[in-house]
C-alpha cells in the first residue's frame, strides 16, 4: 500500500484506524514501536515522535537520548490479526537526530543509502527470501518449551504435518498485507516450516522479512504456539537457513546469471 501523506490521513480518517505504531529496530535488527492515537498521526508526519534512545541497546547514551521517529507513508499496513474496529495500522519509520538529520545507527537508513549508490551506479537490487522456522508447543503458563508442534518431516501433509492451518494462515494475512507468499509447506525437521515470497527490491524485500518475522509470531502466538528463527533452536535436528536470492541488474540483465547462460562473456 504505497500512498502519500495525504492519502494515508484519508485512509486512517475513512477505515476506522485509532492506533498507529511507530515501528524501528536496533542494531540487532528487534522489532521496536512507540504506538500514537491515530489524531496525532498529521503532527508525527511534521514533527516526528520522540522517544528515550538511550533505553535502546546500541543507540545513545542519556546526555543524547532524544531522537525522533518519523513514519514512512510508504509503508502504511493494516495489522489484520488486531480488532477491526478501532484499526491499528504500522509504519517503518525513518530515526532522526532533534535536527532532523539521519541517525547513524538506524540501519534502515543504511540500506537506503546502499540502494541510492547502486542506483548511480545504474544498477537495481532484487532479493528474495526463503525463511525457515520451528513452531513449539507452550507450556500452561504459556512458556515456549523445546517440545515441537509435530514430528512430521519434508513436504509432509496434515495430519502428520500440524503446522499446515498455522502457515495458511500466516500467508492469507501476509496476502492481507500486500505481501506474496509464492510457496509453504514443512520443512525437515520435526515442527519445522518454511515459506517463501516473491522478490522485491532490498528495501521493500527487508520490510517484508521483517514483517513476515513478525506475522508468523503473532500467528504462532494465537494457536497457543512458540515460533522460533534461530539457527539451530534444538541441537539434535536440522537447523534453520535464511535463504537470500540476490539479483543485481543492469541495463535490463541480471550481472549475476551464469556464464553457461550467457551467448557471450565480456
Amino acid at each position: 500500500m504505497k500512498l502519500t501523506e495525504n492519502e494515508v490521513l484519508q485512509y486512517v480518517a475513512e477505515n476506522d484506524v485509532k492506533f498507529v505504531k511507530l515501528t524501528f529496530f536496533d542494531v540487532l535488527g528487534r522489532m521496536k514501536n512507540i504506538s500514537v492515537v491515530a489524531s496525532e498521526l498529521p503532527r508525527v508526519f511534521e514533527s516526528g515522535t520522540l522517544f528515550d534512545a538511550s533505553s535502546i541497546q546500541g543507540f545513545t547514551t542519556v546526555d543524547e537520548s532524544d531522537l525522533l521517529l518519523f513514519p514512512d507513508p510508504s509503508t502504511l499496513s493494516v495489522l489484520p490479526w488486531r480488532p477491526q474496529q478501532g484499526r491499528v495500522v504500522r509504519f517503518y519509520c525513518d530515526v532522526r537526530k532533534p535536527d532532523k538529520r539521519l541517525f547513524e545507527c538506524d540501519g534502515r537508513a543504511f540500506l537506503k543509502q546502499a540502494v541510492s549508490a547502486a542506483e548511480k551506479m545504474g544498477y537495481t537490487v532484487q532479493i528474495g527470501s526463503e525463511c525457515e522456522f520451528y513452531l513449539f508447543n507452550c507450556d500452561e503458563n504459556g512458556k515456549p518449551t523445546k517440545n515441537p508442534q509435530d514430528n512430521a518431516g519434508y513436504g509432509d501433509v496434515f495430519p502428520l504435518d500440524r503446522g499446515e492451518t498455522v502457515r495458511r494462515e500466516i500467508c492469507l494475512t501476509l496476502e492481507e498485507m500486500g505481501i506474496h507468499p509464492e510457496t509453504s509447506h514443512h520443512e525437515s525437521g520435526k515442527g519445522q516450516n518454511e515459506i517463501d515470497f516473491k522478490y522485491s527490491n532490498a528495501l521493500d524485500a527487508a520490510d517484508n522479512l521483517q514483517t513476515f518475522k513478525n506475522v508468523v509470531k503473532s500467528i504462532a502466538h494465537g494457536y497457543g504456539l512458540f515460533a522460533s528463527f534461530m539457527p539451530l533452536p534444538v541441537s539434535d535436528d536440522f537447523g534453520s537457513g535464511l535463504h537470500i536470492n540476490f539479483s543485481l541488474v543492469k541495463d535490463g540483465k541480471n550481472i549475476f546469471k551464469s556464464p553457461s547462460d550467457r551467448k557471450s562473456v565480456v
